[in-house]
């Protein structure tokens, strides 16, 4: 019984029928917006395949990662490099009917014929197996599995019976990730060098009686495992089977390939600042643990901003050093650019990081970006939009089971366009020290931290006395604290918990030209008009802490769910007043209350500003978990000061007249302002997170964080609101609130859309808005997008972006933008 015959892969090229061009209005726009692309763009696009797969172990530094995976991933479309075959292992073959030929060593296997042999299976109509000339020739609907997934049709494949060598006629392969080959005939040589006659290539599935989305056809393909290369002669780049293309030459790794010499996917922009832009990065294959990517961007309006990127992966760790330079030439800037003559020449800038094991427990590391001037990375695009500092620091630190240590250098650069030299300044080190006791002392846990903080302000005292401004001068703080910390839970037999805890602490402070928070007098437009300097001056100071925490779970169990309501108290004691207002203050100036720290035992972000007297902290605790998996946790409370000096009041404020920290937190009466937390889950489609805190005398709400975040089959939703009450005291005259939404549709299995805007409700403003539209299949992305970003800024100027990248499968992408904003909605690195 002979098999049906299976129709080889049609490849690409023009419709059988010819009809099929009609057949959808998706099919003619896209293949006419692709056809559009210039001849120049896509040899670019396709050649730029020869280095588009690095080595994934290292972060790329200029390149998105492919929408389709890594290249080990998928394999080789050809077949993984060859392994030796094992010739002590029998060859098997078995058919309907076997005729021996002794004369002539020949064996003729007919009907239903399957050939076994090193995990390879050939079946077939006809086989004849010629042992002299150590040849398999089949005939008849030919179908060969080989090891790595392939499958190969044939109507003739004739191969040495180690399945080294072969020729095939009418060859149809489908390969492990069900990529397309076709050809007239194919020849393998050598076990090596597999030669395609009239071939086609697709990574596209098709049906058989349309041509594929796209494909690749050449008079002559040729596969080098050895080499790894896969070159095509007298080819076409084909759209539903129309010729776009024609490229009489061009080689490009196979899919295999990591890491090689050549170029990557250009990039083509245009901006109102910089003008059209290209950009064709080429990348150095050095070595196996280090390369080099040089991609010099063409700029119609600026020049040539020349970048370089160095990657080096050594045994106990890797580093990056990039490079971006231009000769700026003055009248190529804006007249309305302040001070714009100073940037005249060359401008630039260079970012490094690294990270280095130096044993199993110590690492150090570093991540500093160096730049001519703060507007330089802003006005080419290289970083965020609205970054606002200059983080750059060095690391080293160590962690095994009860230890920890760590020391950072920072140096800290303001970007704002208002920022004076106040912005720059140095930690030179900040030290953290934390033990834990192996052993428990009285029952608990006992730890030691210790922190060691020196720090310098550039220019950054001044005191202004009856009108006359003094000369400004360094700021220096030199900073240690140290303090041991203790803590036992016990429950009783009522299921009452009670968590004990005492904290020691010490602390010496040496400052000198420091501004007096306390001395700092403004005027009613929040301008400075008074304040002292506090010239090399040493103080010490202790604290002492006791408190307990109680906390009574009251647990409800019913059919389908459970049910706790927890009321938690704690009581914190400290001595009534410390000397600490006068003090500088330069890590405690963030301060948020909400439910997250209603029970810390202080409430203040860093060292600098502790609690001093009693204060009792109440809240109650609900949650609930369903069977289902439903889940919801909330968390109300409020904190009462009892005793003692309140640090929540009189911040004091620096030499900018800003306050110290926030003087409206909620914390700076006797009772506190109420916080509410709220954490729902309800189905595993929706999550809510809510931090509230409402007014303790009018219940009026104080500061608002939400987020939500909604996917429910083809919709997915998110949303994050941010509320602020007005705030005279913070120069917040009236209330801010603004929120970003982001949903996405699935419109069928390959199309999706979806927009997004952040939205000032307070000052009714659109901030940024992006609407997006994608099409994805197996072979293929097609990404549309059109964003809006608003500024309030005179240099910084409103924004529309239009882009469209596209991705094929295999051959990398190419990407299209009017615009290279890419910040609104992203973090620091380019999107690319």
């Amino acid at each position: 019984m002979m098999r049906e015959a299976l129709t080889p892969q049609e490849g690409c090229g023009m419709s059988r029928e010819g009809s099929w061009w009609l057949a959808t209005a998706f099919t003619r726009a896209l293949a006419r917006g692709l056809a559009s692309v210039t001849a120049l763009v896509m040899a670019l696009a396709i050649f730029s395949a020869a280095a588009n797969a690095q080595d994934p172990s290292i972060v790329n530094t200029s390149k998105s990662p492919s929408s389709f995976g890594k290249a080990g991933d998928n394999a080789n479309i050809f077949g993984p490099v060859k392994k030796t075959l094992d010739k002590s292992q029998p060859l098997y073959l078995q058919g309907d009917q076997l005729l021996y030929d002794t004369t002539g060593s020949r064996v003729t296997a007919r009907g239903n014929v399957e050939i076994f042999y090193n995990d390879n299976i050939l079946t077939a109509d006809e086989v004849i197996y010629d042992q002299s000339a150590g040849t398999l020739t089949a005939h008849g609907n030919v179908t060969l599995k080989e090891p790595q997934g392939n499958v190969i049709h044939a109507d003739s494949y004739t191969l040495t019976d180690d399945f080294r060598d072969g020729f095939v006629q009418s060859l149809s392969v489908v390969t492990k990730d069900e990529s397309r080959i076709s050809a007239e005939r194919a020849t393998r040589r050598e076990g090596n060098v597999t030669e395609f006659q009239n071939g086609k290539f697709t990574a596209c599935k098709s049906d058989g009686t349309t041509p594929p989305l796209w494909c690749l056809s050449a008079a002559k393909i040729i596969h080098d495992k050895d080499a790894a290369t896969i070159t095509y002669q007298d080819a076409y780049f084909e759209i539903f089977g129309q010729p776009i293309l024609y490229l009489p030459y061009f080689q490009h790794p196979d899919p295999t390939v990591k890491r090689k010499s050549g170029f990557l996917v250009p990039e083509y922009g245009q901006s109102a600042n910089l003008g059209f832009s290209v950009e064709v990065p080429y990348f150095f294959n050095l070595a196996p643990n280090y390369d080099f990517t040089f991609h010099p961007a063409l700029l119609s309006n600026q020049g040539v901003l020349w970048q370089g990127d160095w990657r080096h992966r050594l045994a106990n760790g890797e580093y990056t050093v990039k490079f971006q330079g231009i000769d700026q030439q003055l009248s190529n800037l804006d007249t309305s650019i302040a001070n714009r003559q100073d940037l005249e020449g060359w401008r630039g800038s260079v970012e490094t990081r690294g990270q280095f094991a130096l044993s199993s427990w110590w690492k150090f590391g570093w991540d500093v970006t160096l730049e001519s001037d703060d507007t330089f990375r802003r006005y080419y695009k290289l970083d965020n939009i609205l970054l606002t500092d200059r983080v750059n620091q060095f690391y080293l630190s160590g962690q095994s089971d009860r230890n920890y240590f760590a020391a950072r250098a920072y140096h800290f650069g303001g970007l704002l366009l208002d920022d004076t030299a106040q912005s720059e300044s140095y930690t030179h080190p900040v030290i953290d020290y934390n033990y834990v006791f192996a052993d428990p002392v009285l029952g608990g846990e006992l730890k030691w931290d210790t922190n060691l903080l020196s720090f310098t302000r550039i220019d950054g005292a001044q005191s202004l006395n009856a009108g006359v401004l003094q000369q400004s001068k360094d700021q220096n703080v030199n900073r240690i604290v140290s303090e041991l910390k203790w803590r036992r839970r016990l429950t009783d037999q009522l299921g009452i918990s009670y968590t004990p805890f005492g904290n020691l602490r010490g602390d010496i402070y040496q400052f000198d030209n420091f501004t007096d928070p306390q001395s700092v007098q403004v005027d009613a437009t929040g301008k400075v008009i008074a304040s002292s300097l506090a010239n090399e001056e040493t103080t010490l100071r202790g604290f002492a802490t006791g408190g307990v925490t109680v906390a009574y779970p009251w647990v409800a169990n019913a059919p389908n769910a459970s049910h706790i309501i927890e009321p938690i108290g704690q009581i914190v004691a400290r001595q009534d007043a410390v000397t600490q207002r006068r003090l500088p203050n330069e890590d405690a100036r963030s301060l948020v209350f909400d439910d997250t720290n209603l029970f810390e035992s202080s409430k203040f972000s860093g060292y600098d500003r502790t609690e001093t007297g009693t204060r009792v902290n109440a809240g109650v605790q609900y949650t609930f978990q369903a069977n289902n998996g439903g889940y919801a946790r909330l968390l109300a409370g409020e904190s009462f000061h009892i005793t003692g000096d309140n640090a929540y009041t009189q911040p004091g404020r620096d030499d900018t007249g800003n306050p110290a920290f926030s003087p409206t937190s909620g914390l700076e009466t006797s009772k506190s302002d109420y916080v509410l937390g709220a954490y729902v889950a309800p189905i595993d489609a929706f999550r809510l997170i809510s931090q509230s805190r409402f007014d303790q005398n009018t219940f009026s709400l104080q500061r608002e964080d939400a987020a939500a975040q909604f996917n429910y089959g083809p919709l997915s939703m998110s949303a994050v609101y941010a509320y602020t009450a007005a705030d005279p005291l913070r120069s917040l005259s009236k209330a801010q609130q603004d929120i970003y939404s982001f949903a996405d549709v699935r419109l069928t299995d390959f199309w999706s859309v979806g927009g997004g805007i952040r939205y000032d409700i307070e000052n009714s403003k659109t901030l940024s808005d992006i609407i997006k539209v994608k099409y994805a299949d197996d072979c293929f992305i097609l990404t549309a997008s059109y964003t809006r970003s608003f500024y309030n800024s005179a240099v910084l100027q409103d924004d529309q972006t239009y882009m469209l990248r596209f991705e094929f499968k295999h051959l990398g992408e190419y990407q299209y933008k009017t615009n290279n904003l890419d910040f609104a909605f992203g973090g620091d690195q380019r999107t690319n």
